[in-house]
């Protein structure tokens, strides 16, 4: 067995996004390092205009950073066309989202197989049919396949939306805000079922701004001004709760002024 060391899935080397709004510049991410080995948990954490929206849409490969390095699981992203960078998405990101963005008049199943139709060499009808079912009953709502969602609670359609992305069968979970449209107890049941998916190797990374939803996180990154200004693990949790706190104190004062 090999002993070289595995590349992290995520690497970003002084990354940078810069947004031109009329004759203002503005810094969203200000020279970012960062390194997410596979099999993580993360926490990305801020204030308003921390930069931790646009970090999470450069790494979904959802926005493109003005300098820096990006590389997904070893591959320089800068450098895909359109055709390689969709390709890449797919194969190895999946989406959460904190409006769920489930379509209406489509049932559960359906929702599941919409990124399917996307995927290269194509899936058949019969292979993201099950699928479809395989991740639903991942989630607990193998009996719910034929509902839309307006016949689903608030948790029950985010689970539907976690298993539209684990359908794809990705290396990693991109999820902003997923609880933030959910009461304590069904944020306690998705952050659990969160936990579920990471023990069973996916890497997981989450932008919240509720310090009791990052708790169940094994690492949390915190972000102020566009820079990284924590990042801690378990055994050194105190200081990332003072540096949120910090930061609360500081947006509180900014709000007041």
């Amino acid at each position: 067995m090999s002993n070289a060391p595995r590349t992290p899935v995520i690497q970003l080397r002084e990354l940078a996004k810069t947004y031109q709004t009329g004759e203002v510049e503005v810094k969203a991410v200000c020279g970012v390092t960062l390194e997410i080995q596979r099999g993580e948990f993360v926490a990305v954490m801020g204030a308003s205009g921390s930069g931790k929206s646009t970090l999470m849409n450069t790494l979904g490969c959802l926005d493109q950073r003005t300098s820096g390095d990006y590389l997904l699981d070893g591959v320089a992203v800068a450098g895909l066309n359109r055709k390689e960078l969709a390709k890449l998405r797919n194969k190895k990101l999946g989406f959460v989202f904190q409006n769920f963005n489930l379509l209406a008049r489509t049932s559960a199943l359906e929702n599941i197989e919409l990124p399917l139709f996307y995927s290269q060499p194509l899936v058949t009808l019969r292979d993201r049919r099950e699928r479809a079912v395989q991740a639903l009953e991942k989630v607990g709502l193998g009996k719910r396949g034929d509902h839309f969602p307006s016949q689903l609670s608030g948790g029950q359609q985010q689970r539907v939306a976690i298993a539209r992305a684990l359908v794809s069968r990705p290396e990693v979970l991109l999820a902003d805000e997923p609880t933030g449209n959910l009461d304590t107890r069904t944020s306690i049941e998705i952050m659990g079922l969160f936990q579920e998916l990471n023990e069973s190797g996916i890497t997981v990374v989450m932008v919240t701004h509720e310090l009791d939803i990052a708790a169940y996180c094994k690492r949390i990154v915190v972000m102020r001004d566009g820079q990284v200004t924590s990042d801690t693990r378990p055994d050194d949790r105190r200081s990332a709760r003072e540096e949120i706190a910090r930061l609360n104190q500081v947006e509180a004062k900014a709000s007041l002024a």
